[in-house]
Order: structure tokens, then C-alpha cells, then sequence
């Protein structure tokens, strides 16, 4: 199963190399949804399993150890069996948590690039004079968790302290993925002058700063599937993964903004069953807008639930996380840049995005809403990235000094030659390769 004897990779302080001088402002890396490696630790024990990503043993573990429940009380979602918690790996400066998300030898022997994260864009700025450790960071994190939640907030705070320390009090540049570019706006929220005295600049790559309404309600309502294909029997099971994330509170924090003004309303259409008697039997297309919609998820999750050590546990809609969620999108509608900080903005574009969202069929429509947990969608797109819309992710609240669609996927963004491109200008530096390209023109031209 993987156990893992901490510390596992590298150097798992931060201030190892404090002592270096810093030649160029640190570059934070902000993971996203499901990209951070996840432990599990029983809280009598030392050792470790990795429980995400993994791809082998992904369904078993992830059942054993990631399911979680939400408590009310405190905000978090916690793993149901109460003797185990979930860490985050912060070996290598952070950067091992959000580089490769199953460092397996057999994924990196055969290169399956699906699992890669940061590691394309962690190579690109070493390669352009980043260290780790003194100019270089990562911050990977439990993402089942609030955007807004303690953990956290106070876990990026201190990792903004470590790397303006590291690289001798220089400012920092953040570059943030996907949802972490939420979590950043919170931070930025609940904390601006923390943010203000440490950063200089914030990029953002893949933001759904509106929401991603087509992917997400999918996602409460049949779960979502990582990896397609043959891969996918090795991998969390679409059903495993939705099971989670009903219990997430930082998948409700990603459904579509109410109070945005979307060029059209996103919607979840639903075909269903009509009879007047048993003669006569016909299907009708229901439209559910945003605000409807809530009440579409509480009848479809009604009878939703797990086994988990021989016990039924019900997972319905969570309305309390519901109210959580609606408490962090006012931060997020609030959220302003501080003076002195410049904001830089990636979004993806070209690919069919969901947006639309309907289950049923006029030949085969939905009789109980409670059908919809085990229908397969059909989505109406837009443009974006796959999974966040353009519309959404072009919509941050923050001046620009640069805002840039990129063709590409979510995922695939972290590892776009054009995205690095933008990166390098915007940090205004270069990769070695590039300097030894100019170097050997200019002495072809000089022998010239």
C-alpha cells in the first residue's frame, strides 16, 4: 500500500538554505483542486500511505481513507473513520506535493503524464535560475477543505512568511492554478496587509472566479471521472469520487455565482415523466437555474449513501455546507487587490466546456429526480478549458495589468510552451536554454 516513513523526498524544512542570497523575487506555486498529494496517518503512528493520486490500489484506499463527513461545528470535513487524519507532504520547500501526484516509479518509468502537475512548470523555472528552497516554493494543501477554512489560510501565511524570509525579505510572486486562485482571493480577503507586505506580484492560471457551473453541478450530482479509458479501472471510480464530493466544501464554493451576470444564465435540464394514466405516458423538459437548482440537488441526493465499516451512512445535499459556501463567495464577491500589487490573469479557451447540464431523454426521461445519481449527462458547452468557462474565468474583479486566453486545457495549461512563455516575460527572466540560443546566434553573426 505504499507506506511512506516521513521525511519522504528532499529536504522538509524550508529554511535550509536561508542563508543563500536571493538573485530574483521567490515564485510561490498554489496547487488547485485535487492537486496535492494527500497522506493518511493513523494518529498513533508515524507512517504514511499516500491515499491521492494513486494508480494502483486508487478505489480501495481512497474508500478506506479520503471519504469524509462534514461537521458543522467546525467547518471541516473529516475522514470518517475518527482514528485517521489527512496530511499534506511539505517535503522539498512544498514543491513535492504538487509536482508529480504519484511519484510511483512505475509512473515515472512509463511517463504517464496524466498525474504530472506542476512538474513541467517546477522544470521550467529552475531551468530560468529558480532554487528551491530560496527563490522557488509550493503549497499543496488538504482541498477537500474551505477555501476560507483556518488550516488553510494559516498554512499559505506561513508559507508566504518562509519564502520572503528564505530569499532575504523579497517580495513574492504567486502563481496560482485552478482553485487555488480562489483560496489566494480569501487569503487576500481576510488578510490583506499580510498579503500587501509579502507579495508583489499574483498570477493566476485556470481561475473559476465565477464558478464552473456545468462541471460542478455534474459533479454533486453523478461525481466526476479523472481519468478516461483503460486507465480509468485503475484509477477512483466516478461513483467513489462523488461520494466525496457531496461532503466538500470546497466543490460548493465552485457552483456557479448567482449574483454574476452571465451572457446566459447557466442551467440543469432535466426530461421528465409525465403520465396521466397508464395509457398515456409522455416526457417534459424542466429548466432549473441557478437558484432552482438547489432544490433539484436536495431531491436527486435524497437517497444517496454509503457503506463504510458495515454501517449505511446517508449523504444527502448539505445544506449547512451550502451556507458555508455562500458565507465564502461574499469574501470572494469582496475581495480586492491590495495597492502595489500586480495582478496577471491566464484563462484557458478553444475546448468545449460544460455549462448546460441535462439528464433524461424525450425517449427515456426521468421518473423519480432520484434517477439522476446514475444518469450519465449531456452537457451544452462553451468555450473555455474543459472545465471552466471562459466567461468565468476571464471575470476576476481585479485589474489586470494582463489578461490572456490561452488554447488549452485545465490541466494542460500547467505545462503549455505559451503559458511559459507569459510566465517568463511577466518575472522578466529566461531559461539557460534560451540564453545559450542567443548566445550562439550572436556569434554566428559576429563571425559573420
Amino acid at each position: 500500500m505504499d507506506w511512506i516513513p516521513c521525511p519522504c523526498w528532499g529536504t522538509n524544512g524550508d529554511d535550509v538554505n536561508a542563508g543563500e542570497v536571493a538573485d530574483r523575487d521567490p515564485v510561490l506555486l498554489v496547487s488547485g483542486i485535487g492537486g496535492s498529494i494527500l497522506h493518511s496517518k493513523k494518529k498513533d503512528s508515524k507512517s504514511e500511505i499516500r491515499v491521492w493520486v494513486r494508480i494502483f490500489l486508487a478505489n480501495l484506499a481512497f474508500k478506506q481513507s479520503v471519504w469524509s463527513l462534514y461537521n458543522p461545528k467546525t467547518g471541516y470535513t473529516e475522514p470518517l473513520d475518527e482514528n485517521i487524519e489527512i496530511v499534506v507532504p511539505d517535503d522539498d520547500h512544498g514543491l513535492y506535493a504538487i509536482d508529480i501526484l504519484d511519484p510511483s516509479w512505475f509512473v515515472k518509468l512509463f511517463h504517464l503524464t496524466e498525474v504530472y502537475h506542476f512538474h513541467d512548470m517546477i522544470e521550467m523555472l529552475v531551468e530560468c535560475g529558480y532554487k528551491k528552497g530560496t527563490t522557488l516554493f509550493g503549497y499543496g494543501y488538504d482541498f477537500r477543505q474551505s477555501n476560507r477554512i483556518d488550516l488553510l489560510i494559516q498554512g499559505l501565511k506561513k508559507k508566504l512568511e518562509t519564502a520572503y524570509k528564505c530569499s532575504g525579505g523579497r517580495k513574492i510572486t504567486i502563481i496560482s492554478h485552478s482553485m487555488g486562485g480562489l483560496m489566494v482571493s480569501c487569503f487576500m480577503y481576510l488578510h490583506p496587509e499580510v498579503f500587501a507586505k509579502y507579495v508583489n506580484k499574483w498570477i493566476t492560471i485556470a481561475t473559476p472566479f465565477q464558478g464552473a457551473p456545468g462541471c460542478i453541478s455534474d459533479s454533486l450530482l453523478t461525481g466526476v471521472q479523472f481519468v478516461e479509458g483503460l486507465e480509468s479501472f485503475f484509477f477512483v471510480s466516478r461513483w467513489t469520487m462523488h461520494q466525496l464530493l457531496v461532503e466538500c466544501p470546497s466543490i460548493y464554493e465552485m457552483m456557479g455565482n448567482p449574483d454574476f451576470k452571465w451572457k446566459k444564465q447557466p442551467e440543469i435540464r432535466v426530461w421528465r415523466k409525465k403520465s396521466e394514466n397508464d395509457d398515456d405516458t409522455s416526457a417534459e423538459l424542466e429548466s432549473f437555474g441557478l437558484i432552482e437548482s438547489i432544490d433539484l440537488f436536495s431531491n436527486a441526493l435524497k437517497n444517496n449513501e454509503l457503506s463504510y465499516g458495515g454501517n449505511k451512512i446517508a449523504l444527502p445535499f448539505n445544506f449547512a455546507i451550502l451556507d458555508w459556501a455562500a458565507s465564502t463567495r461574499e469574501i470572494l464577491n469582496k475581495a480586492q487587490l491590495p495597492d502595489g500589487v500586480s495582478f496577471y490573469n491566464i484563462y484557458g479557451v478553444s475546448l468545449d466546456t460544460p455549462f448546460d447540464v441535462c439528464y433524461g431523454t424525450e425517449t427515456s426521461p426521468i421518473e423519480d429526480l432520484s434517477e439522476i445519481c446514475q444518469t450519465m449527462p449531456e452537457y451544452t458547452y462553451v468555450d473555455g478549458d474543459g472545465t471552466v468557462p471562459a466567461e468565468s474565468a476571464a471575470a476576476a474583479q481585479f485589474k489586470a495589468v494582463a489578461s490572456v486566453g490561452v488554447s488549452g486545457s485545465h490541466r494542460g495549461l500547467l505545462r503549455d510552451k505559451r503559458v511559459f512563455e507569459l510566465i517568463q516575460q511577466w518575472l522578466g527572466v529566461e531559461s539557460k536554454k534560451a540564453k545559450r540560443k542567443q548566445l550562439r546566434t550572436r556569434k554566428v553573426v559576429d563571425s559573420g
